[in-house]
């Protein structure tokens, strides 16, 4: 598909990510970290130096060829080495830990070039996008994105700065916080559930509803990163009317359709969950990148209000599936799941629907959406963090 319409595919980012220009520096160095959770310190150390000394190497040659700088080749060669070692010289348990961890490094690596290609797809599969409809129902919850986005503006460049970084890392601070729930497998103690297994499930589930429910975000279907193709230059200045009438946008070919759901909400809200049992350095640094995330998302003008919605929506429905696996299936788990998928097709449909409605009448409609989640992230609480829960919990760590 990807050479059908002219993209980079994965393989061949993966090739520029050995002997090429990575075209992240930042994955290979999240997926290679992740991995060396699963061995020990002295290999950890090891890995690392070389995996530094093999950057500088290509950060050198590259500056010598004029090409730009960037780094990545380093983690991705020594993370293959540290596969075949740990497949030829290791045994017993130390090799199945050392595999697991570098399978789900590799996983991450890539996941996301898979999923890079994908967004290029959802442009060429979808020429119509529906942010007329997702702006026009997002005045039910007063617009969040021109009311953000002028407090950003209003913020100045420090802040924006900040919040724009912390958007575009999250897979760093994801590997933190799943190095901290991974580090005691070398002992052979895994986790019965830890962050990697939401992460990669939102990232297969969330992205199937960008060819289903194309959306570009405000800052390109109203905003002057349109290119030619929004239907007006207004945000985050002027909130549009409401038209007599709504029909989907044709836009470019090129610009990923990767708006509903906001995978960054439900990334980020992933991340801030698995961190409330961590120290405090990891709780409040959790709640600080849920906060930027949610910011940056909408102070961006790469979402609308009600795309954060379903993200959130749609994490705490992964969450509730795999939490806990060994509780099985109960009736507690089966309903909190099916409450949290009809409340993301409610939504949707809603949007499709019944858009100018709830432009019209915004108080009721915020009240029901903003409500229904609300009551989700209530039975998620009381489920998953409850007092029952938690010494439930305590009493599976003791056995």
């Amino acid at each position: 598909m990807a050479a059908h319409i002219g993209a980079l595919g994965p393989l061949t980012s993966l090739l520029r990510d050995y002997a090429g220009t990575p075209k992240s520096a930042t994955t290979p160095w999240a997926g290679f970290l992740l991995a060396l959770a699963g061995i020990t310190m002295r290999a950890r150390v090891g890995a690392v130096t070389a995996a530094i000394a093999i950057d500088l190497l290509f950060v050198v040659i590259r500056a010598a060829e004029g090409r730009p700088f960037t780094v990545g080749n380093g983690p991705t060669i020594v993370l293959t080495a540290l596969a075949v070692i740990a497949f030829v010289r290791w045994d017993g348990q130390r090799r199945r830990t050392a595999l697991r961890a570098i399978a789900f490094g590799a996983l991450l690596i890539s996941a996301t070039k898979v999923s890079e290609i994908w967004l290029d797809m959802t442009a060429w599969a979808c020429p119509l996008v529906l942010d007329p409809y997702v702006q026009v129902a997002d005045r039910a919850l007063g617009s969040p994105s021109w009311l953000v986005g002028r407090a950003l503006d209003a913020a100045g460049p420090i802040a924006s700065g900040v919040v724009r970084w912390v958007y575009f890392e999250l897979p760093l601070a994801a590997v933190l916080v799943a190095a901290w729930q991974l580090r005691g497998v070398t002992a052979g103690a895994w986790p019965r559930h830890y962050l990697v297994r939401t992460f990669l499930t939102l990232g297969v589930v969330g992205p199937i509803w960008y060819v289903v429910f194309p959306v570009v975000g405000p800052v390109l279907a109203y905003g002057p990163q349109g290119l030619g193709f929004q239907i007006a230059d207004v945000w985050p200045n002027v909130v549009p009317a409401v038209p007599s009438s709504i029909e989907a946008l044709r836009f470019d070919g090129i610009t990923p359709r990767n708006c509903m759901p906001s995978l960054h909400t439900a990334w980020a809200l992933a991340l801030f969950i698995h961190s409330r049992r961590g120290p405090v350095w990891l709780r409040w640094g959790g709640a600080f990148w849920l906060v930027c995330t949610l910011t940056a998302t909408l102070g961006l003008g790469a979402h609308y209000g009600i795309d954060l919605v379903v993200g959130a929506a749609l994490c705490l429905t992964v969450e509730s599936a795999l939490r806990d696996p060994d509780r099985g299936w109960d009736q507690q788990r089966v309903r909190i799941v099916a409450m949290g998928v009809a409340i993301c097709a409610g939504v949707l449909l809603c949007i499709r629907f019944f858009a100018v409605q709830m432009a019209t009448y915004p108080v009721p409609f915020a009240i029901v959406v903003l409500g229904a989640l609300g009551a989700l992230a209530i039975m998620f609480y009381t489920m998953w963090f409850g007092a029952s829960s938690v010494e439930a919990t305590d009493a599976a760590d003791r056995s």
